[in-house]
């Protein structure tokens, strides 16, 4: 007898991009008749989002599907996609053999087909492909939020940092056509939706793979601002080699484009940054802020920072902490060192002690906590416009966020959801700021 799919639960781990994939996925599903669960027990299919980026990631899908292997129900189709089926590939169906499929970044346009196989035959599936075909069917995309979205613009990366497994499990650089990003950034905008965040492993390049479009990633952005009733855009991550003056121009002179830029700058030592290639010096890195802090004097920069990396001395590290304080990162996602396989990271010695990788972190989480706290300092007593996107945990309060990326939580009325507040800063905690509500825009 043909087995007949019902629900579905998709996991997801790691990064924005996978969580629109899994979005995708579900309208997918969606379309195909089955109904989406929030219990995986009631599932009658469970797919693992997987993320390759870090190991914790890794492990904890590994752990569970291990589990699932012991575990006693039946008649249930478990497939796995994301970054670590295009890394593992084969080696997850023979590792486990209650797994049915494993299907890759670049095939999620053949889920459907793919657990129609499974079904059909009662085989094990693998479909990978090293490159992005852009005909994914967007606008079925199943949103989480009602008030903000994740919009793909470019997959995949050409920059090959030796530390990263994205170019091996993406592929490299495919731009979507801008009519597409249009239409769906319209569509989303006509549910009702408020604001946009535009995806891509490397944003700055989108367009560079298609010169005959005549649309590189600043000229998307004044398309999209002619959108009537989209209040606020997006967008991440942008490679500071890519980052451009016309893209800067962009972000002061278009009402809706959000004054935060994600702004990686990964180490403050040239030895390491020339060991990661990240193809630019912390010179020229500090030129292109300057320059970005003086087209758009308000703009908060976010960073990624990786401590520990092989041969990472201390006076190495000391050069990462001093750009850190010279900088003031409004947001720092900071982590220690982990060899990938498949990275040519993974050929050298992971030479740095995990207690010292620990105690670097530590060291640049202080410090951010301070750059942290004396920024909000400045903003109490300020009327801060917050999108408010929900109640707080207490379910009474809500919160919502700045153009900046502040955390914001106040008392309000329900029907505040979804609008655009006016918020006055009165005190903080944990870095999230705590207000009273003045007024909508």
């Amino acid at each position: 007898m043909t087995q007949t799919l019902k629900t579905f639960f998709i996991r997801t781990y790691g990064c924005q991009m996978n969580e629109l994939d899994s979005e995708i996925m579900s309208g997918q599903l969606i379309k195909k008749g089955l109904k989406s669960v929030d219990d995986e027990e009631m599932a009658d299919l469970i797919i693992f989002n997987t993320c390759a980026i870090r190991d914790l990631a890794e492990r904890k899908v590994m752990g569970k599907l291990g589990l699932m292997g012991r575990g006693s129900k039946k008649n249930v189709v478990i497939g796995v996609a994301g970054c670590m089926a295009m890394a593992k590939k084969n080696a997850l169906l023979e590792k486990f053999s209650h797994l049915d499929f494993v299907i890759g970044t670049n095939n999620i346009t053949d889920l459907s087909h793919v657990i129609d196989e499974v079904i059909e035959t009662k085989r094990q599936v693998l479909k990978i492909d090293s490159r992005f075909e852009e005909n994914l069917d967007y606008l079925a995309t199943q949103r989480q939020s009602k008030i903000k979205a994740h919009v793909s613009i470019i997959r995949g990366c050409n920059k090959f940092c030796t530390y990263c497994v994205v170019p091996y499990t993406r592929g490299c650089e495919v731009s979507r056509p801008p009519e597409s990003i249009i239409e769906e950034c319209q569509s989303l905008v006509d549910r009702g939706y408020k604001e946009i965040t535009l995806l891509g492993q490397n944003v700055n390049s989108y367009g560079n793979d298609q010169p005959e479009w005549n649309c590189r990633f600043h000229d998307l952005l004044y398309r999209l601002n002619s959108i009537r009733g989209l209040e606020r855009i997006r967008f991440m991550t942008s490679h500071p080699v890519d980052i451009t003056i016309e893209l800067m121009h962009a972000i002061r002179d278009l009402p809706s484009i959000c004054e935060f830029v994600h702004f990686p700058m990964q180490a403050g030592s040239n030895a390491i940054l020339n060991k990661m290639h990240r193809i630019y010096t912390i010179e020229q890195y500090f030129e292109k802020v300057a320059m970005l802090r003086e087209i758009v004097p308000n703009v908060s920069l976010g960073t990624d920072i990786i401590v520990g990396f092989p041969t990472e001395t201390n006076a190495q590290f000391e050069e990462t902490y001093e750009a850190m304080k010279k900088i003031r990162f409004s947001l720092s996602f900071i982590f220690a060192y982990s060899p990938r396989k498949g990275t040519p990271a993974k050929r050298w010695k992971d030479d740095i002690p995990n207690a010292v990788k620990e105690e670097r972190l530590h060291r640049l989480l202080e410090l951010q906590n301070q750059i942290t706290n004396a920024e909000l300092q400045q903003m109490l007593g300020q009327n801060l416009e917050v999108l408010v996107e929900k109640f707080n945990k207490d379910g009474k309060t809500l919160k919502g966020r700045t153009r900046c990326w502040k955390k914001v939580i106040f008392e309000g009325p329900a029907n505040c959801i979804g609008t655009l507040q006016q918020v006055r800063a009165h005190s903080f905690s944990y870095q999230t700021m705590l207000g009273t509500l003045e007024g909508s825009k």
